[in-house]
């Protein structure tokens, strides 16, 4: 999947062009190059409500009719910010990111360092899930004190994630997993997450270090990969609202290993069962591209559920965040 994502930035076109809905505010776009303490500087795209006016913009592989710069509208925003699956990057669910920067939200999204589309040297190691969600908590704290326009935020702060992006979401709002549960279930029930552990090296016996932010009262969870972690207790004292959804045949996580069991554990989730959809179909709707990640199953239109998507996320976020 990683070595066709270069493929699908470029037929993001349709998507990444949305324009917002008559009446609602442009929206704005810049992307900048975030410090990170303990690694390289992390790749972040932000959008936001503006008055520009919107262009034409290149992006390299990735074209978006929205404003360059520019300021932002409005004060006391609620924060989006977006984890993406394994071996994606920034733009994976531009739609959704566009949607609600348009109904006023600003949105971030980081690459993560390690696990992504040009770079997945972290992938399957001792650092690789531990250090997502870290990545995701210092979004928080550089768009509530070093943006340059943080004064516009409110202190509400929600999270979206999908695939491996939901298990870091999830981590986020507090979530606990057991790796050690990884192998004997691999051994057991070989899925896709399984493909990409890589034995640890001699000696590193000490438990991973997994970063919570209580600041995140709402968590969009999409696909969650690896929910079998979570087992058996791992979820049960989560106290953020969590809107929960399955792809109806999703063959890349398996529901009854992962997102039944997460379900499981937070039944007061609201839960969508997205019937035919497969696990990209939560990907940014795209017309042209890698069949593994553009082609979704016979009947099942992307762009009609991704509006639909769209506008429950939205309402799940305008309900749900609360200032902490």
């Amino acid at each position: 999947m990683r070595a066709a994502f270069p493929a699908l930035l470029a037929a993001l076109l349709a998507a990444c062009a949305s324009a917002p809905q008559p009446g609602a505010p442009h929206v704005g776009f810049v992307r900048v190059a975030m410090s990170d303490p303990q690694d390289r500087p992390i790749e972040l795209a932000i959008w936001y409500p503006t008055t520009a006016e919107p262009v034409p913009m290149d992006l390299g592989l990735v074209s978006q009719v929205v404003a360059r710069g520019g300021p932002v509208a409005g004060h006391d925003l609620p924060l989006v910010v977006m984890s993406h699956g394994t071996g994606g990057a920034f733009v994976s669910h531009v739609d959704t990111a566009v949607a609600l920067a348009a109904a006023g939200f600003v949105v971030a999204a980081p690459t993560h360092t390690g696990d992504n589309y040009r770079d997945d040297s972290a992938v399957g190691t001792r650092r690789w899930l531990p250090e997502r969600s870290r990545h995701l908590r210092r979004v928080v704290d550089y768009m509530r004190s070093e943006w340059t326009a943080h004064d516009r935020l409110d202190g509400r702060v929600g999270v979206f994630g999908f695939s491996a992006g939901a298990f870091t979401a999830l981590v986020t709002i507090g979530g606990v997993p057991d790796m050690a549960r990884v192998g004997p279930h691999c051994e057991k029930s070989p899925e896709f997450a399984c493909t990409l552990r890589k034995i640890p090296p001699e000696g590193s016996t000490s438990p991973p270090v997994w970063t919570h932010d209580p600041r995140i009262s709402a968590a969009v969870v999409a696909a969650p990969g690896l929910g079998f972690a979570f087992e058996p207790e791992g979820l049960t004292h989560l106290t953020a609202a969590v809107q929960l959804w399955s792809a109806g045949d999703d063959r890349v996580v398996p529901y009854a290993t992962n997102t039944a069991l997460v379900r499981r554990q937070l039944p007061s989730a609201e839960y969508h069962d997205v019937a035919g959809a497969g696990h990209m179909s939560f990907l940014a709707p795209c017309a042209a591209g890698p069949p593994l990640l553009c082609q979704d199953a016979p009947g099942f239109d992307r762009a009609a559920f991704h509006a639909r998507f769209n506008e429950a996320v939205i309402g799940f976020y305008r309900a749900r965040l609360e200032r902490r």
